[in-house]
């Protein structure tokens, strides 16, 4: 295997053009060839359309996993932290030829005594994993795993490009840790799900520095690991608005404090019908009776005054929608992020598209600080539902960065 280093990586990188992002996941034809990079992937389990296989698989197989066109990325090792009976790891390992590592140490030095990959994929999702007793928060090591990768950068004095899927951690202190030590290595990290970079129907942005009255968001799912999916849907959106970007309060809402909530002004039905409005199959019948169980509301107050909703609406919609009213307008614009709900799981492709350009730039392609506010919203609304819809003020997520610009699936398209 040859090694290229870090300053031929980047003078390589920089004459390469940002990767269309085509329905099909092609490259386009006048996109100038660059070198395939060599990553590491640190993964929880490697299983059946696990985060693993639909983002690794993509790099050993293509952005439709069965040949063809894929990422300027090969997969150099793999460290398995779980090895159920559904692995497909030593499979795959066998038949595209990567070592698969026994410490994170060695995946990415690959038992030599310098680093050898140019990026690191961090995946800490699915497993068997124990949840914090009070909150049901899954604990997934992914801090454990940061820590690790960041002590081999600092043994060895190199540091690359590090991603880490979904949120930071399940509980703000691993965020702010993981954020921090990103900062003081000064290597870029990127985090975060494919909810930013996935379809939009319709294929919604909004304006630089609008001013929004009002938003609520709709998702479905588990409170914690899809209600993150919600609130980074959202937030991608409304990062774009005038103003400071933080959060200064979460309060939830369940059952028949929903209702009283409405009853409050905290969130309103025309809101929630206009995210309703774009999404296909949603239930028909009485509100109250469809979310009477196992749904969620949570509340959040921005440092501008705004206030939004998530509506984790389990029985109303089995998608992710938000809608938004801007300053000035009678009706509120509302979007669906769509999900490719069955292999390859195309969305993860567009996802995969971003995590490559950061490893061949050395830069971003969207903010940390996106994630590092959601993971902090999430840890303390799950703390509200857990206190029974407890209000906790957040003053440590006065977060402020500048919006993303990176492109979705389908912007500037029609499909």
């Amino acid at each position: 295997m040859s090694h290229m280093n870090r300053r031929t990586w980047l003078q390589h990188a920089s004459s390469a053009s940002l990767p269309l992002l085509l329905s099909n996941t092609t490259r386009a034809a006048d996109t100038p060839a660059r070198p395939k990079l060599p990553v590491a992937a640190i993964v929880t389990e490697y299983t059946p359309n696990s985060h693993a296989d639909v983002l690794v698989g993509k790099i050993l197989s293509g952005f439709q996993q069965q040949g063809g066109t894929g990422p300027d990325l090969y997969l150099a090792s793999l460290f398995t932290d779980q090895v159920p009976k559904r692995d497909l790891s030593r499979k795959m390992s066998r038949q595209y030829q990567f070592p698969i590592s026994k410490t994170i140490e060695e995946a990415i030095t690959l038992g030599t005594d310098q680093v050898q990959v140019a990026g690191v994929l961090s995946i800490g999702e699915h497993g068997k994993y124990p949840h914090t007793p009070k909150t049901n928060q899954h604990m997934y090591p992914r801090k454990r795993f940061f820590d690790e990768i960041t002590a081999t950068f600092q043994k060895y004095h190199k540091a690359v490009p590090v991603f880490n899927d979904k949120h930071l951690g399940y509980r703000w202190q691993d965020a702010k840790a993981m954020y921090d030590i990103s900062r003081k290595l000064n290597f870029p990290l990127m985090a975060g799900s494919s909810l930013p970079v996935t379809w939009r129907e319709p294929a919604m942005t909004l304006p630089e520095d609008c001013e929004i009255e009002a938003v609520l968001s709709v998702g479905r799912g588990h409170f914690e690991a899809h209600g993150f999916h919600t609130l980074e849907a959202q937030q991608t959106l409304i990062e774009r608005r005038n103003g400071p970007t933080g959060v200064t309060a979460v309060q939830t809402a369940r059952g028949a404090q929903i209702w009283e909530a409405e009853r409050q002004g905290l969130w309103e039905r025309p809101m929630l019908q206009a995210a309703l409005d774009v999404i296909p199959n949603v239930a028909k019948g009485d509100w109250e009776d469809i979310l009477k169980d196992n749904s969620a509301f949570y509340f959040l107050e921005h440092q501008d005054g705004l206030r939004s909703t998530i509506a984790m609406a389990n029985r109303l919609s089995r998608h992710y929608a938000v809608a938004v009213k801007l300053r000035g307008q009678k009706k509120p614009l509302a979007t669906w992020f769509k999900l490719e709900l069955n292999p390859p799981f195309g969305h993860f492709a567009y996802l995969l598209k971003a995590i490559e350009q950061m490893i061949h730039t050395g830069q971003a392609s969207y903010p940390v600080e996106r994630t590092l506010l959601t993971t902090g919203i999430l840890d303390a609304v799950m703390h509200s539902l857990a206190s029974k819809g407890k209000r906790i003020e957040t003053p440590q997520l006065a977060i402020a960065y500048e919006h993303g610009n990176w492109p979705f699936a389908n912007q500037n398209s029609k499909h």
